[in-house]
Parts: structure tokens; C-alpha cells; sequence
């Protein structure tokens, strides 16, 4: 039988993709916390996590749901924009996978937004610092006000990656109504 995975359990699966022994981990925008407990709870020894949101509501949800299931030492939350990612990395330090869900918080004032101009600033600089075989990982909720310009300007930015040097990938159901989530997928080769 099978079954077709929805944006975020197919961004789940990207990052079991991935060695979770020894590497830096950043969830982008923690939100209510969900991709940072999924990543606390797959990494191995020697791994780091960074949560950044600007929202102090998503930073003290992330530590409560981090809290309640013992994993709270396995992350650094960081209450930032994930544009000012490379503040928090040493010069020599490279990322093994970022994750981004694009969009608001759910169940929060839906005008704090993430938006196109931090996000295209922290994928660049992730994309100087991704080691090889590491992946971005971008989930787009663009069916609110100032989505789809997100979504088109994160677009216009992976889509002209050279070949060479990055996989991108774009995973979307295409008959569903309402903008169903993209998952977008950038490795480095």
C-alpha cells in the first residue's frame, strides 16, 4: 500500500536522512516546538540543536514541550530572528540540517509572520555554512497575507543553485485546495 506523506512528515524523513551522530542542528522557527523535539529526540551523542523564533510565546512553548518529555538539555533555544543565526556559531563551525516552517505561529496573532527578508538572509548564510551532505529544509505555509511572497522569493533563491553543488528539491501535493504546504529540500553535494 502506499501512503503519501504530507509536508511535514515528509520533512521529518529528510532529516532521518541525515547523520544525527556529532552535528549542529537548527530549527529556524521553533513555533510550538514540534520539528524540535522531533530533532531531540533522534540526535545521537555529540550533536547540537539551536531553536530560534523571535516570539517569546515559541521559545517558552519549545521549553515546556522540550521539559516535558526530558530532552530540555539537548537544545539551546534562542529567543532571535533566525537572521542572525551566525551570532550563535563559532568561525568554524558548520551546520548539519536547518529546518524552516515559513508562516506564523499557530494559535498566535497570525500578522507576526516569518518574512521574506530574514528568511532569505539566514538560508543564505546556511548555505555558507552547510557541511557536505548537509540539508536546508523549508516548509512553506503560504496561504496567508504575505505568503505567497515568501514562498516566491525563497523559490526565486533555490531554484538558481548551481547544479553542481546542490540537490533542490520541491515536494507539493498539487490537486488539494487552501495552498497545501511545499517542502522544499536543498542538499549540499
Amino acid at each position: 500500500m502506499l501512503i503519501l506523506k504530507n509536508a511535514q512528515q515528509f520533512s521529518h524523513e529528510m532529516i532521518l536522512s541525515v547523520n544525527l551522530e556529532g552535528g549542529i542542528f537548527i530549527d529556524a522557527t521553533a513555533g510550538n516546538g514540534h520539528d524540535t523535539l522531533f530533532l531531540a529526540q533522534h540526535i545521537e551523542k555529540g550533536s547540537k540543536i539551536l531553536a530560534f523564533d523571535i516570539q517569546e510565546q515559541a521559545i517558552l512553548q519549545t521549553r515546556q514541550l522540550l521539559q516535558n518529555n526530558d530532552l530540555e538539555g539537548k537544545v539551546t533555544c534562542i529567543l532571535d530572528s533566525h537572521a542572525q543565526i551566525s551570532n550563535y556559531l563559532g568561525d568554524q563551525d558548520l551546520v548539519r540540517l536547518a529546518i524552516f516552517n515559513l508562516g506564523y505561529l499557530p494559535g498566535s496573532d497570525k500578522k507576526i509572520i516569518t518574512t521574506p527578508s530574514s528568511t532569505i538572509e539566514a538560508i543564505q548564510i546556511l548555505l555558507d555554512r552547510l557541511e557536505k551532505k548537509g540539508k536546508i529544509i523549508i516548509v512553506s505555509y503560504y496561504g496567508h497575507d504575505g505568503g505567497i511572497e515568501e514562498k516566491n522569493s525563497v523559490e526565486e533563491l533555490i531554484s538558481v543553485l548551481p547544479q553542481k553543488k546542490w540537490s533542490v528539491l520541491k515536494y507539493q501535493f498539487i490537486n488539494q485546495i487552501n495552498c497545501p504546504p511545499i517542502c522544499y529540500v536543498i542538499e549540499k553535494k
